[in-house]
């Protein structure tokens, strides 16, 4: 078998910070200038220009990465090295534990695909994955095996191309040089030690509303939600949820908080702190307006529209739900 092909996708641990993340990128960069930043966690590399200055293969390098990641920045990383973003991207996915550096060469493609179970594949979902199933498709082979007009015909037209392609190992997208987007970010302390579950959800609606007028002023829409809770004795918890699409919308971002917040399981958890970060941001021009024909939800964004007017007028955060105005006089 010959070497794999120049593509490098990098995973970094759930827990690395957004700061360590930025670092890994850097880090990156030393070894290519094509870099193309997935937030909030990954990133693509495509290394086949590089090869000959580092006298290396496309696999020699990926370990040079994950020792300098380690050795330099003291985080892991985990590395699928293929031909195509998809199938790297299902390699790296592959590594266990913590780190390492999963290969796939030419003409082995098949060989790797073929025995997985379809929701391996990377872009394949769950809802996609269990409609494959009850077809009798459990392997990424199977889907590859039969015609794509019938893949398309279980997922879609669209959804169904592309799951038969990459079943095939076929992903014709390039690596693009893209910097991690800028973000946004409003956080809230407890003056003590916080065990009030309702009163926490209440400062996390603060926070949406808060940082929904931020994005809205900066004619921004977030792709994905990170919900960072500080405890007491310093450890924290910290996961991201992407949006069904780009939002500044207070009721779109508050389903998501909400979600990430009851993920967390607090109980009777001593929370010192709080961080709501919008991520992977877009202008709002690029984020088309569609009428849901929901009377409930437009009302909510003509009130929406209007309370921004007024806090424009009268000062930031002196309209809002009733809700937060409670938790002003305790949280910091």
């Amino acid at each position: 078998m010959t070497e794999p092909n120049g593509v490098l996708h990098v995973r970094c641990a759930p827990t690395v910070s957004e700061e360590g993340y930025r670092e890994v990128l850097e880090l990156l960069r030393e070894f290519s200038p094509t870099v193309q930043a997935l937030p909030p966690r990954a990133a693509l590399v495509h290394v086949r220009g590089a090869r000959r200055y580092f006298d290396a293969d496309a696999c020699r390098i990926a370990e040079l990465v994950r020792l300098r990641a380690v050795a330099r920045l003291g985080t892991d990383v985990r590395i699928g090295v293929a031909g195509t973003w998809a199938v790297a991207a299902t390699a790296s996915a592959r590594v266990p534990g913590s780190g390492g550096v999963l290969a796939v060469p030419e003409g082995a493609t098949d060989t790797f695909l073929g025995p997985l179970p379809v929701e391996a594949l990377h872009g394949i979902g769950p809802k996609q994955a269990e409609a494959l199933r009850g077809y009798g498709l459990y392997t990424v082979g199977a889907v590859a095996a039969v015609p794509p007009g019938t893949v398309e015909r279980i997922l879609g037209q669209r959804a169904g191309r592309l799951a038969a392609e990459r079943a095939r190992g076929i992903d014709p997208r390039p690596v693009t040089p893209k910097d991690l987007p800028a973000s946004a970010a409003v956080r809230s302390g407890f003056t003590r030690h916080e065990l009030d579950g309702p009163h926490a959800r209440a400062v996390l609606l603060g926070l949406v509303v808060r940082l929904g007028a931020v994005l809205r002023g900066r004619r921004q829409a977030a792709r994905a939600l990170s919900l960072t809770l500080q405890f007491a004795g310093g450890t924290r918890w910290e996961r991201t949820r992407r949006l069904t699409e780009p939002s500044a919308h207070d009721e779109d971002l508050r389903t998501a908080a909400y979600r990430l917040l009851d993920a967390a399981g607090l109980q009777r958890a001593r929370l010192t702190g709080m961080v709501l970060r919008a991520e992977d941001l877009t202008g709002a021009e690029r984020v088309s307006r569609q009428i849901s024909l929901d009377p409930v939800r437009e009302a909510r964004l003509t009130v929406e529209a209007a309370v921004d007017r007024a806090n424009a007028r009268f000062g930031p955060g002196m309209v809002r739900p009733a809700a937060t105005f409670a938790t002003s006089r305790k949280a910091a």
